[in-house]
């Protein structure tokens, strides 16, 4: 019963045509959602990618402070002697 009900559908010209724009239409939609869920995924790497680029200038600064800092009690005399502290 089922068989014929769908070998009726296939005969119909008409039939036939909602069912090829259907599946162009269902073909459509799913790549415009996977589209989406690209863009999400790309978006979500971006922002990971600037919070990295943040954490990195920051760990360059405090480096940059480190390398500038006094290394001992004599180096911090010698400073003050010349009034560069």
């Amino acid at each position: 019963m089922i068989g014929g009900l769908l070998v009726g559908f296939a005969a119909s010209p008409w039939i036939r045509a909602a069912l090829r724009y259907g599946a162009i239409v269902l073909a459509m939609i799913l790549f415009l959602l996977a589209l989406r869920r690209s863009g999400e995924r790309a978006g979500r790497v971006a922002e990971r990618l600037e919070t990295a680029e943040k954490a990195n200038d920051v760990q360059r600064q405090m480096l940059k402070a480190a390398a500038r800092r006094l290394r001992d009690r004599d180096e911090l005399a010698e400073r003050r002697r010349d009034g560069r502290f």
